[in-house]
């Protein structure tokens, strides 16, 4: 693993069962301490950062173009989403999304969980209440090979 997770454009998808966690009471020299931890160094970027909340339901696919970096951690449900290649990805709870820009996601219509994420960017004005004008997703070509938009 490079010494960052976030260094190329795309999807990275870990899941919970992959990681192995740290025993603190060891590493602590804590006798009894029933606690563990584990850092996934993400970007040595530095810019704003922002925290949310995001659920999708069965409904139609939502097309996202990340231009920035976000960490999406399932809550609850599944999430599936596809990347520009048509690669699907389905994460449940305690599974965690990397979105490396730029790349377009495919949030998937079976989709029917909730997340909690970090961007690596300022607050969005479309994901704020009030906000009443259209968003245009930009479709990449190689895309439209495999979805029609409804």
């Amino acid at each position: 693993m490079s010494a960052y997770l976030s260094t190329k454009p795309g999807i990275q998808l870990l899941k919970k069962s992959d990681a192995t966690l740290v025993d603190l009471e060891e590493s602590y020299q804590r006798p009894g301490l029933i606690s563990s931890i584990l850092d996934f160094p993400i970007t040595d970027a530095k810019a704003e950062l922002t925290l949310g909340r995001f659920e999708m339901r069965p409904s139609v696919d939502f097309p996202f173009f990340y231009e920035y970096l976000e960490v999406k951690t399932i809550t609850s449900g599944r999430i599936v989403v596809k990347d520009e290649d048509g690669i699907t990805y389905a994460a449940e709870p305690g599974d965690v999304f990397i979105f490396t820009p730029p790349h377009l996601v495919m949030f998937c219509a079976e989709s029917d969980g909730t997340a909690v994420y970090i961007g690596h960017r300022g607050p969005e004005p479309s994901f704020l209440p009030g906000y009443t004008s259209k968003v245009d997703t930009p479709i990449p070509e190689k895309v439209k090979a495999w979805w029609t938009p409804m």
